[in-house]
């Protein structure tokens, strides 16, 4: 049993269990539900951002420990401080050591699209993202029959969440459905962690020309950002590479520069 396959059988254990202490009824009490989402495939068109997605994680599977006493409230803040058009935040606690509670604590500080970085296998936690301020979910089509996640996106769109689809493959871009906002190619092997931009650079021509484009894993080089968003992509998810520093917020704001410089140089030669 690979690593995903391990996850995603504690994680419908973990919904099971969630079921049964929180009923779908108390979740849809929460101020949440009548608050209006940020819009997520929005922000990273907006063409005053680099369609950075900075992420909250304390720790990984593959890595352990990651940031694992970091402030939610400090990151996320310095983050958008930063010019990351959205933040990502993983709530599973298992192998990520997250939690619901971090995600809603971002929320209380950001106006902002917020990503709940999880592994979604059941409606119920659709409607738990939005019961903790979310605006946004992730679906791994590695994870999902083709008519799961269909289903999902269309739960999801009717709460009125936007969908982030994650493919490793061109097979796996044949589960994409209309209901999807955004597709995302995770240059990380969920079977063995290892990563390879080459993924996100072959499959770009493959994706659905009216999905937003987003690249994810494994971005710590501003060049490698420029050629991606040259590429095509809008959106760059990048989590681990800002964790590991004292300070992500400051990370992103440098990488964030770094690649405005690079772009200026190009430009500027190219004229």
């Amino acid at each position: 049993m690979n690593i995903l396959e391990k996850i995603v059988t504690h994680k419908n254990r973990e919904v099971a269990e969630r079921k049964a202490m929180y009923p779908v009824e108390l979740l849809e009490k929460s101020i949440y539900f009548e608050t209006p989402v940020v819009s997520l495939s929005k922000y990273l068109r907006r063409a005053d951002r680099l369609g950075i997605i900075a992420e909250f994680k304390r720790r990984s599977p593959s890595k352990g420990d990651i940031n694992p006493y970091a402030s939610v409230e400090k990151v996320s803040i310095g983050y958008m401080q930063a010019g990351a058009s959205a933040l990502s935040v993983l709530t599973d606690t298992a192998f990520f050591g997250g939690k619901s509670e971090d995600l809603t604590e971002a929320r209380k500080y950001n106006f902002c699209p917020i990503l709940r970085k999880d592994f979604v296998v059941d409606e119920y936690q659709l409607v738990e993202a939005r019961s903790i301020g979310a605006d946004a979910v992730l679906l791994i089509a590695e994870c999902l029959e083709k008519k799961q996640l269909a289903q999902l996106a269309r739960t999801a769109k009717g709460l009125g969440l936007e969908v982030l689809m994650e493919a490793h493959s061109a097979r796996q871009l044949d589960k994409y459905t209309p209901d999807v906002d955004a597709v995302g190619i995770n240059n990380r092997n969920l079977e063995d962690f290892s990563v390879s931009l080459a993924a996100s650079l072959e499959l770009i021509t493959e994706l659905p020309a009216e999905a937003v484009k987003v690249s994810e894993s494994g971005l710590d080089d501003p060049n490698a950002v420029v050629e991606l968003r040259r590429a095509g992509y809008q959106g760059f998810l990048i989590g681990e590479y800002f964790m590991r520093h004292a300070d992500p917020g400051k990370a992103c704001r440098e990488l964030i520069h770094r690649v405005q410089h690079i772009e200026a140089l190009l430009n500027n030669t190219i004229a």
